[in-house]
């Protein structure tokens, strides 16, 4: 049986692969903050003793079945499944703990630096758009952080935000990381709206910037790019874009 011209024998395995990532994606995210190794023994005694969270098990299984779906079975999907975990656990330690640990960070922009070498073997434009994307992405959220802090005297971004964009940049290339920077932003205006209508930031000044980011990510590696980019111009030029026009 086939689903999508893929053998249902290989959704299996790699729904299995998700289930177990998930489940070190909880051990990592318990780790990672303090700034502990993840891959040493503990991590066994911690799984016989620690009954399982299966949010991220389930998550983490979903979302590979459908980078699976959607790129078969190539570099792409491989490139995917090593980014989707560190972008879960960015998401979980900046909501809860305001912070993006610096070896993920690092970790991130590893892997995105092996998989644009590769690239770049048998295509030098794409190892230049990735490059290029790690300018442009870690560059946008650099000038904010800067011109933010000398007009508002505090910080008005993360480093690790910048750091993680520029890791990003990586993986998608320049014109994908804008794209991912003002989906992050406006998913973020939209949240701060809602908790500032509903007045449930109980005067916090400061809201985790990194999971916007995680969602827009996701969305970009599902979505089409002519279609994200057709709807932020939409959104960003009021309506008044014209596809015919451009």
């Amino acid at each position: 049986m086939y689903i999508n011209n893929i053998n249902i024998l290989y959704y299996l395995a790699i729904g299995i692969i998700g289930l177990v990532v998930g489940r070190l994606i909880e051990w990592c995210i318990i780790r990672l903050p303090d700034y502990k190794k993840v891959f040493v023994r503990e991590f066994f005694t911690y799984i016989k003793s620690n009954s399982p969270k299966y949010i991220y098990m389930i998550i983490t299984a979903i979302l590979y079945l459908g980078i699976l779906y959607l790129n078969g079975i190539g570099i792409a999907t491989l490139e995917y499944m090593i980014l989707i975990p560190m972008l879960i656990c960015v998401f979980i330690i900046d909501y809860k703990q305001k912070i993006i640990p610096n070896r993920l960070n690092l970790s991130i922009f590893e892997v995105g630096l092996v998989f644009t070498f590769i690239q770049g073997v048998t295509n030098v434009n794409i190892a230049i758009d990735r490059l290029l994307g790690m300018l442009v992405g870690g560059g946008i959220f650099l000038f904010i952080t800067f011109v933010g802090s000398l007009i508002t005297g505090k910080e008005a971004m993360g480093f690790g935000d910048v750091k993680l964009m520029g890791g990003l940049g990586l993986f998608f290339g320049w014109r994908t990381i804008i794209i991912v920077s003002l989906m992050a932003f406006l998913l973020g205006a939209i949240v701060g709206i809602m908790l500032m209508i509903a007045k449930k930031k109980n005067g916090e000044e400061y809201m985790p910037f990194g999971p916007f980011i995680v969602i827009a990510t996701i969305i970009a590696i599902f979505a089409p790019f002519d279609l994200l980019l057709f709807i932020m111009l939409k959104i960003f030029t009021l309506g008044t874009y014209n596809i015919n026009a451009a």
